[in-house]
Formats: structure tokens, C-alpha cells, sequence
């Protein structure tokens, strides 16, 4: 137990020395299951972005600010690694723009901010059990966002052009 502990804040200290992590990225097609199967509708970053993450950033589900060609910022969640409940091969990361958009940006840029890690990534037994999960992680997402140490990034002139990368 006490172990376990300790390997928990271990990890936990290693991912919160990468953040805050800022990226950008051309929105690519993915599995086409954000939208269609799940209603939650998600923008994909290319290989070579999710390939450069630092080593410290786990799998799991994450939260931030996102911004669509240096338009509007608004909350994000999203997922980083391999779905396990999709066995998917390929480790990706899945971003949820909390927004409704009224058309796709596939090809467009995506800037991102990661500030806070929400949970592990793990499987589920059911997809309905999995739509809870992430309905839940929006939730804790929007929740974290609006503190102020959090919210103070939504200004970050990164989502203005002027490249912190």
C-alpha cells in the first residue's frame, strides 16, 4: 500500500513538472469515433506532435485551454494514449474543445495549453461506461478551469500567434 503510494506521487510529480505543456499542431482525421460513437467530438493531433510529448506526460486525461487558428480560447480536455477500451496500437492524443463548433477544422491549426492531469488512462467494460467516464472528466475539467491559477492561461498571449514553443 505504502508503496503504491509513493509510486503514485512519484508519477504525479513527474507529470506536473512538464505542465504547463504548450503545443500546437494541423487538426488531422482520426478514428472517427468521437463524434459518431461517442457524441463528444474530438480534434487529432499528427504522429510527430504526440511523438515529441515530453517523457513526463503519462497516459491519461488531461485539461487546458485550446484555441482553433488563433480564434476564440476555450476549456479542453483530452486524452493521451492508446484507448485501451478500443485496443488501439497507436498512442494518440484526442483533444475535446469544450465549444460547439458549427463546422470541422480538420487541416486547421490547434493550439493548446495543458495545465492540470485528471486521471489514468484505463479501460472500461462497456461504452456507455466509458461515455460516463469522460462526461465526468468535462465536468472535473470545467471545474478545474475556472480556478484562477488556471484560468489566468486562457489570456496567454501563446493563443495570439507569439510562440512559446
Amino acid at each position: 500500500m505504502i508503496r503504491s503510494l509513493c509510486g503514485q506521487l512519484n508519477r504525479m510529480s513527474s507529470i506536473m513538472s512538464a505542465l504547463p505543456y504548450l503545443t500546437q499542431g494541423k487538426v488531422v482525421k482520426g478514428f472517427g469515433r468521437g463524434s459518431k460513437e461517442l457524441g463528444i467530438p474530438t480534434a487529432n493531433y499528427p504522429d510527430e506532435v504526440v511523438e515529441h510529448l515530453p517523457p513526463e506526460l503519462s497516459t491519461g486525461v488531461y485539461c487546458g485551454w485550446a484555441s482553433v487558428d488563433h480564434g476564440d480560447v476555450h476549456k479542453m480536455v483530452l486524452s493521451l494514449g492508446w484507448n485501451p477500451y478500443y485496443k488501439n496500437t497507436k498512442k494518440s492524443m484526442e483533444t475535446h474543445v469544450m465549444h460547439v463548433f458549427k463546422d470541422d477544422f480538420y487541416g486547421c491549426n490547434l493550439s493548446i495549453v495543458i495545465l492540470a492531469f485528471i486521471r489514468p488512462e484505463k479501460s472500461f467494460n462497456s461504452l456507455d461506461e466509458l461515455i460516463s467516464a469522460i462526461k465526468a472528466d468535462i465536468a472535473e475539467a470545467d471545474r478545474v478551469l475556472e480556478l484562477p491559477e488556471n484560468k489566468v492561461f486562457q489570456q496567454d498571449n501563446f493563443f495570439n500567434g507569439e510562440s512559446r514553443l
